[in-house]
């Protein structure tokens, strides 16, 4: 049984007010009768959409959205929305690759998803996916086709295991699928992500032998991707950026059902209350409310005592990636000093990777915040990339450096990528370097 249905601007309410609607409470976004009939990755129905930057620029890029058919972490049918884009201009008959661009999403309130934070129009003030869209516009300077998941789902799971994984993986799909973009079945794929968009990457990287077999998935890059959530849950609590095991707490529980009694149990009605919060705010409003908050105070038996129930140590189990080996390669870039992610906690799940007979090429870096290198580690991960798209030759180990933006070339790099941003600041077009 198939279920299409084309959405067109002249039907679409959230195109023809200008205005759009967050998501799920976009008619867009509802799943059809019978979506359980449809194959993974099918596309229920598409449209056209504006991207802006920072909801506010118009963007000359190509862009739709995909409706399609996916999974939750248990295996029950969904629906997801994927962001497909193309350089401005780009003939859809030329063959191009696709990547795959998990944003650091880092919060469960809708206003985050990248088909909402992405679009003109949108309110995007404390999101991050805006943040991203230059990285992004970066790969289709490439000439290369991007797909852009919410791989949290309708829901806002973050961080439940393996979800971002399918709904990533059905995105490529229904992306492949999709006639206006020219790609096909041998579409050579690569997977990238940075922080929350990073461990996305990995679940994706992870699953896609099992999963999505058919994909030709040459490589994934994956900058700070989390290693050990429990263990950052803890270290992270009290600091100034609690707001992140906050968000975490809030996305788990709309995942794993079980936890909200363990909650209840352990935290006091104060901090229940504040989570009610965590989904409402955006990323970057969450770390300001929950700044040096320790949930501690909040707990009646401590944190021993939380972390001792069942149920939790059963979740936290389940959530850790790094159990089975990616059968793409992958680079890991990481900083060594990183305030937010803890570096043994990636060179864990490296090693773990590695144990598990993955190929990595994993990259620790001296100098570097946790949100610059995403920005620094752009020029690494492009020409890591291209290289993968050209099937040359993969380098494995581990390699220490001082800093990611010393040589030549990624200072050209930077150089291209400023000038890309003013060029967005001022509505250019976002073309493919080569000709089309």
């Amino acid at each position: 049984m198939t279920i299409i249905d084309r959405v067109g601007p002249d039907s679409d309410v959230t195109v023809r007010s200008g205005v759009p609607l967050l998501p799920p409470g976009d008619p867009f976004c509802a799943a059809p009768p019978g979506v359980e009939l449809l194959a993974p990755g099918e596309v229920v129905r598409s449209r056209p959409v504006e991207l802006g930057l920072f909801g506010v620029v118009r963007q000359r890029i190509t862009a739709w959205q995909l409706l399609y058919r996916t999974c939750d972490l248990d295996g029950a049918p969904e629906v997801a929305v994927t962001t497909v884009l193309m350089p401005w201009g780009a003939d859809p008959r030329q063959a191009r690759p696709l990547v795959s661009f998990q944003c650091a999403i880092d919060a469960v309130a809708p206003q985050c998803f990248p088909s909402y934070a992405l679009r003109h129009g949108a309110a995007t003030i404390g999101s991050i996916a805006p943040l991203e869209l230059p990285i992004v516009a970066m790969a289709l300077r490439q000439g290369w086709a991007v797909s852009v998941p919410d791989h949290e789902g309708l829901g806002g799971r973050f961080g439940a295991a393996r979800e971002p994984g399918y709904r990533a993986l059905d995105g490529i799909r229904a992306a492949l699928g999709f006639a206006p973009l020219g790609l096909g079945a041998a579409t050579p794929v690569a997977l990238w992500g940075y922080s929350g968009g990073g461990l996305a990457t990995t679940w994706a990287a992870e699953l896609a032998e099992e999963y999505a077999p058919e994909l030709t998935i040459v490589g994934a890059a994956a900058g700070s991707p989390v290693g050990d959530p429990a263990a950052a849950f803890v270290r992270l609590n009290g600091g100034w950026f609690a707001g992140f095991p906050a968000a975490f707490v809030a996305g788990l529980r709309r995942a794993y059902p079980e936890l909200d009694a363990v909650l209840h149990d352990h935290l006091d009605e104060r901090y229940r209350a504040l989570l009610g919060e965590a989904e409402r705010r955006s990323t970057f409003a969450l770390l300001l409310r929950f700044a040096r908050r320790d949930v501690t105070r909040h707990l009646r038996d401590g944190m021993a005592g939380l972390l001792a129930e069942p149920a939790l140590r059963r979740i936290l189990a389940d959530i850790e990636p790094g159990t089975r080996a990616p059968a793409a390669p992958l680079l890991v870039v990481q900083g060594v000093h990183d305030e937010v992610i803890a570096v043994a906690d990636i060179d864990a799940h490296v090693e773990r990777y590695r144990a598990a007979g993955a190929t990595v090429h994993y990259l620790r870096v001296r100098r570097g915040a946790h949100l610059p290198l995403e920005f620094l580690a752009v020029p690494v991960i492009l020409d890591w990339l291209t290289d993968r798209f050209a099937a040359r030759p993969v380098t494995r180990g581990t390699t220490t450096i001082a800093s990611i933006a010393r040589t030549p070339t990624t200072v050209r790099t930077h150089l291209d990528f400023l000038t890309l941003v003013a060029q967005m600041l001022g509505g250019r077009p976002v073309r493919g370097k080569r000709s089309e």
